[in-house]
C-alpha cells in the first residue's frame, strides 16, 4: 500500500505533469476517474496561465495574446510553482520569454517583461519614514562609507540595452504615435513605487550602480569603489546626498553589528 508521500507525489505528478495513468489507479468511486483527475490539471494549468497574463499585460499589448499564452502554457509546464504565494509566481517568465521564437522579431521584449515584473511589484510596497541627512551626519565621518543602508521596499534596479521605458509609457498612455524610431540603447532605470503607483526614472551608468550595489547590500564605500570603476570622475559624496534626499533610504546599519539604527 503506498504512504501519503507516495500518494501526494503520484498526484502531484498528474496535475503538473500530466502523468495521470499511476495516480488515476489510485481513484474510487463514480465512472471515469481519470477524465475527473484530468480536470483537475486543467484548472491547475489554466489558472497559472491566466495568472501570468494578468502579471504582463503591457507585455500581451507589445507582441499579442497567442504568442504570450502559449508561451505561458509553455512556462507553467516547464516551471511549476515552488513557493505557496502566487504573487510571486513568474519572476522566471520574462528570462523565458527572450529565449522564445517571438524574441528574434522583438528582441527586447525579455526586458520589457522584466520592466513590467518589477513595476507590478514595487506598486504593492509602502513607503517607510526615510532617513534625514541629518541622522547619516551623526555618525563619526569615517564610519560613513563602512556603512550598510536599507533602501524602501518598492524600490528596483534594471539595466536595459533598449529603450524599454519608453515602450512601458506608450502603454499607460493608450496612444500609439503613427511612427516609432525604436533603436538599441542601453538605458539605468531605478524603478520606484508605492501604493498602487509608480515612477520610472533614468540614472546615469555609475549612479545606478552605486544604487543598486547599495540596494543589495553593500556598504556606502563598497558601492562607490563599484561606482568609480565605472566612471572615474564619479561623486559619491553627492551620489549620497541625492539618495537620502530621495527618501529612500529607512535605515541606517551599524558596521559589523548587523542592526538597524
Amino acid at each position: 500500500m503506498p504512504t501519503l508521500a507516495d500518494i501526494q507525489e503520484l498526484l502531484r505528478g498528474a496535475v503538473v505533469g500530466g502523468e495521470t495513468a499511476a495516480a488515476g489507479k489510485l481513484l474510487t468511486g463514480g465512472k471515469y476517474p481519470q477524465r475527473r483527475l484530468e480536470i483537475h490539471r486543467r484548472n491547475y494549468e489554466t489558472s497559472l496561465v491566466m495568472a501570468l497574463l494578468a502579471k504582463f499585460p503591457a507585455t500581451v499589448w507589445l507582441i499579442g495574446s497567442p504568442f504570450v499564452t502559449e508561451a505561458a502554457k509553455r512556462f507553467v509546464l516547464e516551471h511549476p510553482p515552488f513557493a505557496p504565494c502566487i504573487a510571486e509566481y513568474g519572476e522566471a517568465f520574462p528570462r523565458y520569454l527572450s529565449a522564445t521564437p517571438a524574441a528574434g522579431r522583438a528582441p527586447y521584449v525579455g526586458e520589457f517583461a522584466e520592466l513590467e515584473w518589477h513595476a507590478g511589484h514595487v506598486t504593492v510596497a509602502a513607503d517607510e519614514a526615510a532617513v534625514l541627512w541629518d541622522e547619516l551626519m551623526s555618525l563619526h565621518a569615517a564610519k560613513i562609507f563602512e556603512t550598510p543602508l536599507l533602501l524602501q521596499a518598492g524600490v528596483r534596479y534594471l539595466k536595459a540595452s533598449w529603450p524599454i521605458d519608453e515602450l512601458l509609457k506608450l502603454y499607460l498612455s493608450e496612444s500609439a504615435p503613427e511612427r516609432l524610431s525604436f533603436e538599441p540603447a542601453e538605458v539605468w532605470l531605478e524603478i520606484r513605487g508605492s501604493r498602487g503607483e509608480f515612477n520610472i526614472h533614468r540614472l546615469d551608468a555609475a549612479e545606478f550602480i552605486f544604487r543598486k550595489s547599495i540596494s543589495e547590500g553593500r556598504s556606502v564605500g563598497e558601492a562607490a569603489e563599484c561606482a568609480l570603476d565605472a566612471d572615474s570622475a564619479f561623486d559619491a559624496g553627492r551620489a549620497l546626498a541625492m539618495l537620502i534626499g530621495a527618501g529612500l533610504v529607512i535605515a541606517i546599519q551599524e558596521s559589523g553589528k548587523g542592526e538597524m539604527l
